[in-house]
């Protein structure tokens, strides 16, 4: 088709897959930020179980001053609240009401949907790990340690619990998956290493150890409370949990 100089000829199709995953994870970023129960989960929540029992001797965190115990924690329980139980939630709900359908039907693959998720939940825990970096300073935080240690164990801990909310929200009702993933919050809040140290639990703080958010607290508290170098053993942890939740997710998650 050849057109005059100065006019327009159409080019239909879809945009460059960049763009398309760029646009919708800014649209997945707005909407878990404009979510009041998002914004609970993965700020409001963390940053008041922070200032509280910093400034309140409630638990026994051993010796030291308690906010460079409870900070890593706080920190694992951020990653948590935004890769796993408001992924889950919002994800089930999406699914529930067909908009997974309708977009699985777009020009974006379903990958890079998925990748889109992905994004949206990294710039959210950027923002929190800002966020609660700043209160815990202010608090009196003293972190050591290497940062790339603390990357690495993050972004481990993010594949881990993407995987399993995930698999929860491809494969439950919106509603379990809803009450599964708060119920799962509470939990491993209590039982994660997250405020109360692991060898509270006794001879079970050995398999508690096991779960991905005590791994995650246990391994950021290494590097950032006591300067250790890479937390091996933790990143293992934290890698299979992300291959077995990934892998899980991926051959499990339905789409309608």
């Amino acid at each position: 088709m050849t057109t005059a100089p100065g006019t327009y000829a159409p080019r239909p199709g879809a945009a460059p897959l960049p763009r398309m995953i760029g646009a919708q994870a800014a649209l997945e970023t707005r909407m878990l930020l404009r979510n009041g129960e998002q914004l609970l989960l993965t700020v409001v929540i963390p940053t008041l179980l922070l200032v509280l029992f910093s400034s309140v001797d409630v638990v026994d965190t051993g010796s030291g001053k308690a906010v460079d115990f409870l900070t890593p924690g706080i920190l694992a329980l951020a990653v948590m609240s935004t890769a796993f139980t408001g992924q889950a939630i919002a994800t089930g709900f999406e699914r529930r009401y067909g908009v997974l359908k309708r977009l699985a039907s777009s020009p974006l693959p379903r990958w890079g949907l998925m990748t889109a998720k992905t994004a949206a939940v990294l710039v959210t825990e950027v923002l929190q790990v800002i966020l609660l970096t700043v209160i815990a300073f202010a608090l009196g935080w003293s972190p050591h340690g290497n940062p790339a240690a603390v990357l690495l164990l993050l972004v481990l801990g993010t594949a881990a619990f993407s995987g399993l909310g995930l698999l929860m929200a491809g494969t439950l009702k919106a509603e379990a998956t809803l009450a599964a993933a708060n119920l799962v919050f509470l939990l491993l809040l209590v039982g994660g290493g997250v405020i109360v140290p692991l060898e509270k639990f006794g001879s079970a703080g050995h398999v508690l150890g096991l779960l991905p958010i005590s791994a995650l607290s246990d391994g950021l508290r290494d590097v950032l409370q006591h300067g250790a170098g890479m937390p091996w053993g933790d990143l293992a942890i934290l890698a299979v949990w992300a291959v077995v939740g990934l892998a899980a997710a991926g051959n499990f998650f339905r789409w309608e």
